[in-house]
């Protein structure tokens, strides 16, 4: 197949995936590239997704399995597309990749792990811990090699992991590398970014331990995250029996975000039964504005609300203090159907954030125009160029998944013009 006859997949989340193997199937040559060492998104991150609320290696490892098996895929990770240019059926695309400074000789031992001694923040668990500077996001991550940051590696100075490595895997001295390649089409699926909570200062939000966003909730239910699956405090490692979630985290407020984030509803309802699942004699409690629960999700919204351990309250939080000598969270609310305001204590408090596009602050380069929210404009785009998932609108997985399967075909027939 001539090389502008091939499609470019910009982003390795669960839409970039999809769109990527579907459009391989369908018969054409596929270049896929993230940003991150590993493939996997946002979903990786997951506890459980909806709608079947499986763990998120479910559907990731079939996709996996689907690229090793292709012939027809080329991906490349800590890769960025810096250039495009062109026109559908002949675009010029040039991707730099990011040195990994580990090889393919890597057989994921976690020698290197255990031998380099600079920790840095776990970005993968969202700062709940520590992790080293040569990792491995979680013990089913594709591809399965581990990579090196060289914000935190000593570099030659150190070069423990070096002598540790018995495969000559680590390699110090790997350079980044620009690519060039022409393509007939383009799929960007460069997913979202979770809403920076610390801008809600009433909330506690990055000044009190106990209060945590919803993804970090999902990394402390997970069995791979920083707890193996324990719903604990992250300032004492206390179970947390008695817990508040916060609806709306910076959506729908015009000082934050104005739009409804679709995704925080359902997941909210879905954290819940994390904790009631987990200990027995367990509350929660629901602040909310609205809760929207779309179509067929309808019955588990009436599944949460009818357990009689978990409290819907119709209101917005005014005020989250800590209470300094037992770490234990006090909400401030006004409760709408009670008329009146209301004070609870907690062991933890769990802000729902909204979901912010990552072309809000990282452009597709390509000319388009975005919503003041960062949001891709479809109709601007130019022909052969296609957006999926949260780059239009919030979505949640299933949705994302039907997008990057429509997407597959007309990306191929731009290609072939």
């Amino acid at each position: 197949m001539a090389d502008n006859k091939k499609v470019l997949v910009i982003g390795g989340g669960f839409s970039g995936l999809t769109a990527a193997v579907e459009t391989a199937e369908a018969g054409s040559e596929v270049v896929l590239v993230e940003k991150t060492p590993f493939f996997g998104g946002r979903v990786t991150q997951l506890n459980k997704y909806f709608p079947k609320l499986c763990p998120p290696n479910c559907g990731l490892e079939i996709n996996f399995r689907r690229i090793k098996n292709s012939g027809d895929i080329t991906f490349y990770t800590s890769a960025e597309v810096e250039k495009i240019s062109g026109e559908e059926g002949n675009f010029d695309v040039t991707v730099k990749v990011k040195s990994r400074y580990v090889n393919d000789k890597c057989v994921g031992c976690n020698a290197c792990a255990e031998a380099c001694p600079a920790e840095m923040p776990n970005d993968f668990n969202f700062g709940l811990d520590t992790t080293k500077a040569a990792y491995i996001t979680h013990n089913q991550a594709f591809p399965f090699i581990y990579a090196i940051d060289d914000r935190y590696c000593k570099g030659k100075a150190c070069a423990k992991c070096v002598d540790a490595c018995k495969y000559n895997a680590i390699d110090l001295d790997m350079k980044p590398e620009t690519i060039t390649f022409k393509v007939g089409s383009i799929i960007a699926a460069s997913g979202w970014e979770p809403y920076d909570v610390s801008k809600l200062d009433n909330l506690g939000a990055g000044k009190i331990k106990n209060v945590v966003t919803n993804m970090q909730m999902e990394r402390l239910a997970s069995p791979n995250g920083p707890t193996a699956g324990k719903i604990l405090r992250p300032s004492d490692g206390k179970e947390a029996k008695n817990i508040a979630f916060v609806q709306c985290a910076g959506s729908r407020d015009e000082n934050h975000l104005p739009y409804c984030s679709f995704i925080c509803c359902m997941a909210s309802l879905k954290q819940v039964t994390y904790v009631r699942e987990q200990y027995e004699d367990s509350k929660a409690e629901i602040f909310y504005i609205d809760i929207r629960t779309p179509g067929r999700y309808e019955q588990f919204y009436w599944k949460v609300k009818d357990d009689p351990n978990v409290t819907l309250t119709k209101g917005k939080v005014a005020r989250i203090t800590e209470d300094i000598a037992t770490g234990d969270i006090i909400v401030e609310a006004e409760d709408i159907m009670a008329g009146k305001k209301i004070k609870r204590t907690f062991d933890l408090v769990i802000l729902a954030a909204g979901m912010v596009p990552s072309t809000k602050n990282s452009k597709l380069p390509v000319e388009t125009s975005y919503t003041p929210d960062g949001f891709v404009m479809p109709a601007s785009l130019k022909k052969g160029v296609y957006a999926v998932g949260t780059l239009k609108s919030p979505v949640d997985v299933a949705k994302s998944v039907q997008e990057a399967t429509g997407v597959a075909i007309k990306s191929i027939q731009s290609a072939r013009r």
